[in-house]
């Protein structure tokens, strides 16, 4: 496939002594421009996990999920595995519980007019 866009999402938890709203205040804002800033990124996008399915589940296990995309796996990993931003990613990754990071190549994206 390729040139298939690749699209990272991570999903997270806070760790207890980090203040939800002093996070939230940091991660709409600076953390977002950062995220925007980094080399080939084309659309990121961030969210809180409100529910999850079906009813009988149990609670969401993640509270936030951030994704990010690239146009290709080379501009992917040309910024993902630069040394300074994989010193930035262990940073950040100190304030979350349990994240996950998943990596995936978009094999289809339709949106609706």
């Amino acid at each position: 496939m390729g040139d298939a866009m690749i699209r990272l999402t991570v999903l997270y938890n806070l760790q207890p002594y980090v203040d939800e709203k002093e996070f939230l205040e940091w991660r709409l804002t600076r953390h977002q421009q950062a995220n925007m800033s980094v080399p080939g990124v084309i659309r990121s996008d961030f969210a809180r996990i409100e529910q999850a399915w079906p009813d009988e589940a149990h609670s969401p296990l993640y509270q936030f999920m951030t994704t990010a995309d690239w146009p290709d796996m080379e501009s992917f990993q040309n910024a993902f595995y630069d040394p300074a931003y994989q010193e930035s990613l262990r940073e950040n990754l100190k304030i979350l519980k349990d994240p996950l990071l998943l990596i995936s190549e978009i094999l289809i994206e339709e949106t609706k007019e």
